[in-house]
């Protein structure tokens, strides 16, 4: 049965502008602020039945390897990734009849002399793919459960193109709801109407039903790609998208996407009910069971679990001497993922869809939709193990019966199945610092200086607040979202309707060239990885109270298209961050929070951008 009102999101509206600028339209009312319930208490690490297991992977007392009992199928069902089986990336893809102009699928372009926004290739080659959206049974940590799966498997099957190329994918839903797929980071300048979010820019593809996705892969690098609907994704329906593209720094052997994503053994749906349950309840944010490396990781088993021991933990192989990509992705629903591996040092390469000036760190921190790119030189000996981990201890909620993923690295001569001893040196302060590298030292390898007297300026206030029906929302300006399935924003404005109810929350920035959006958060118990449709945006600042009109990198502030706000000080005290965007690409782009629960319950918002070309130009298809 399909329940049609499990499909309204919550966001935010907002009514028509003029290209004079925006003023400050709302204070924030504090003695309306609402302090979120309380969390239990956290179980110990390895819950009730932790003394039965030891290490960090929770492997069963006495086990003397680390094997997968599950096997790969019950685990994750026809996913490869997390095995040494999965397959090593090439620098770029020549099947299809692939054109090599200068060696390259890109000809002459490079990521230093070419301006990714403007000078997209055209290879002339599509690449086609097939998508099926069913509920299946999977078991990432040995604890069964329903997930919502992608050809059957989780994560889902891995995009791969060159930039350039065309990708055109058939989605088929075989839910018993609604679903769409939104590619996570694409520009969509010559496709707007295909980026995949439901009462924005298209109606939910109806169960039974099928719909093609066809757009340029118009950036390069590492992103993914997931379900627009309700907190889908956090089921499952999600898998990793890689460009590829010039190099801006080199390396040996590319071991493709590392997937973090912390888990719940409930579904979705549950959880989506409990974020939405009457403040008067008092029920908790939903709080994960565990975190996953690939797809894998192990858990603890209690009794009264349907859950399998030791089922096993994802597997990566270094080769010595050699240097080697990961491709690091936070699909979480919540967790902000704390990323290291013992005794490796790791160089930033990119950000997002953004190549960067290399830069050393001990720990990667990857906010939910963030990715990040690193480069690992093996400086092992041939026989080492180690571990690779994700902590989500410090700033996110678990249930604290695990709070770390592992996965397994084994040098070109080690048994692989040998349980890793290496110890990890990174620091609980490390750990517990949330928030992203320092703006100041995440410099875009292509430079690129933004427009310091923009067209308009707005402020963006989040506020989480009852409302007057008893429930515990997001809202921004003074307006929590709700969307209409039936009545995507963007069709509309090609009609000519630009009188939106509030509650679309539609921004309208009409034809200035520049936006300026200053985000404060008066939350004190949470930040926000606010994820920008459409754009890779400038960030220009961030800080605590009052932005004081300084820029970090004036000349080549940081470019990405998802964005930490941290936690308030305090009500008095808000977060900020500052971003700018260019409006050169008509449509209606959402900038929400991309947490699940948050964006479930209002925190989000509708750009609409250069409405006049909407209706004049753009040949939206039938």
């Amino acid at each position: 049965m399909v329940s049609w009102g499990r499909l309204i999101l919550h966001a935010f509206s907002f009514s028509p502008i003029s290209d004079n600028g925006l003023s400050k339209i709302y204070t924030p009312d504090k003695a309306k602020f609402t302090v979120p319930a309380a969390q239990p208490a956290k179980s110990v690490l390895g819950g009730s039945n932790g003394k039965s297991f030891h290490g960090p992977a929770f492997i069963s007392n006495g086990m003397q390897a680390l094997e997968n009992a599950l096997g790969q199928h019950q685990q994750d069902g026809n996913s490869v990734l997390g095995s040494l089986d999965a397959p090593k990336l090439p620098s770029f893809r020549t099947d299809g009849g692939t054109p090599l102009p200068f060696g390259f699928p890109w000809g002459q372009s490079t990521a230093n002399n070419t301006n990714y926004y403007t000078d997209t290739p055209n290879t002339g080659v599509t690449r086609y793919y097939d998508f099926e959206i069913s509920a299946g049974q999977i078991a990432p940590d040995g604890v069964f459960k329903e997930g919502v799966l992608i050809n059957g498997q989780f994560p889902g099957p891995t995009i791969e193109a060159n930039w350039g190329d065309m990708i055109s994918i058939t989605v088929k839903n075989s839910l018993d709801e609604g679903t769409s797929m939104h590619w996570h980071g694409l520009l969509q300048k010559a496709t707007p109407w295909y980026d995949g979010v439901p009462t924005i820019m298209q109606c939910p593809i109806a169960p039974g039903k099928s719909f093609t996705y066809t757009f340029q892969a118009d950036l390069y690098g590492t992103s993914w790609y997931h379900s627009h609907f309700s907190a889908q994704y956090a089921g499952g329906a999600a898998g990793a998208m890689i460009i590829y593209g010039p190099k801006n720094v080199d390396y040996d052997i590319d071991l493709g996407p590392v997937i973090l994503t912390d888990w719940y053994h409930q579904d979705y749906y549950t959880l989506v009910e409990q974020t939405m349950s009457k403040a008067s309840d008092n029920t908790p944010q939903p709080a994960s069971n565990n975190n996953l490396i690939n797809g894998k990781m192990n858990f603890p088993c209690y009794a009264g679990v349907n859950c399998t021991e030791n089922a096993g933990v994802s597997k990566f192989s270094f080769t010595s001497g050699k240097k080697h990509r990961l491709r690091l992705i936070n699909m979480s629903a919540e967790a902000m993922q704390k990323f290291s591996i013992d005794g490796h040092t790791m160089t930033v390469i990119a950000n997002d869809f953004v190549p960067v000036e290399p830069y050393e760190v001990a720990v990667v921190t990857l906010a939910v939709g963030q990715r990040t790119d690193i480069i690992v030189e093996a400086d092992g000996s041939p026989t080492d193990s180690v571990w690779m981990r994700s902590n989500i201890k410090y700033c996110s909620l678990t249930d604290g019966t695990v709070d770390e993923a592992v996965a397994a690295i084994y040098y070109e001569s080690a048994d692989n199945t040998t349980i890793p001893t290496s110890n990890s040196s990174v620091t609980v302060a490390q750990l517990s610092y949330c928030n992203n590298d320092d703006l100041s030292v995440t410099k875009p390898f292509f430079p690129i200086t933004p427009d310091p007297n923009p067209s308009t300026t707005e402020d963006l206030i989040i506020e989480y607040r009852t409302n007057e029906t008893d429930f515990n929302l997001w809202f921004v300006n003074n307006v929590s979202f709700r969307g209409d399935y039936n009545n995507p924003v963007l069709l509309e404005a090609k009609l000519g309707n630009l009188d939106f109810p509030e509650e679309y929350h539609v921004m309208n920035f009409g034809s200035n060239n520049t936006v300026r959006l200053i985000v404060y958060n008066y939350f004190a118990f949470g930040g926000h990885p606010m994820h920008q449709h459409g754009h890779n945006v400038y960030v220009l600042a961030e800080g605590f109270g009052e932005w004081d009109n300084t820029v970090t990198n004036p000349g080549n502030p940081q470019r990405r298209d998802t964005v930490w706000v941290q936690a308030a000080k305090d009500k008095d005290t808000p977060a900020y961050v500052v971003l700018q965007f260019d409006q050169d690409n008509p449509g209606s782009w959402p900038f929400h929070c991309h947490i699940a629960w948050h964006v479930s319950a209002g925190l989000y918002v509708s750009i609409l951008e250069r409405p006049d070309d909407i209706r004049k130009n753009m040949k939206i298809p039938g």
